[in-house]
């Protein structure tokens, strides 16, 4: 009894600080990024709404970073108009699954 309760202790400590986090499918977000490729998918991409930036890529970056980001949109840490509204609309799957697809991009 007294193992399994560590165990479970340690597994909730590793998946909190990011070090075990449950699989997403490369296979899955690459059918679920049409919200994202427009922008996204770009080169050189700027957008003017709500203001001139050009469009981070998100080929090749670290699959937690993403979504790490995404969550941070979806609860208002991170404040673009656009992103919110798209990230409020994706589960925890799709946000691991897009994550997987984009990491995996060079």
């Amino acid at each position: 009894m007294k193992t399994t309760a560590l165990m479970a202790s340690a597994f909730a400590l590793l998946a909190a600080s990011g070090v075990a986090t449950a699989a997403g499918d490369a296979a899955a977000g690459k059918n679920k990024n049409s919200m994202c490729i427009g922008c996204h998918g770009i080169p050189g991409y700027r957008t003017v709404f709500p203001h001139n930036y050009l469009v981070p890529k998100l080929g090749g970056q670290h699959a937690q970073y993403i979504v790490d980001a995404l969550n941070a949109y979806k609860n208002g840490d991170r404040n673009h108009p656009s992103m919110r509204a798209i990230a409020g609309s994706l589960s925890e799957q799709d946000m691991l699954d897009l994550a997987a697809y984009y990491s995996e991009q060079k």
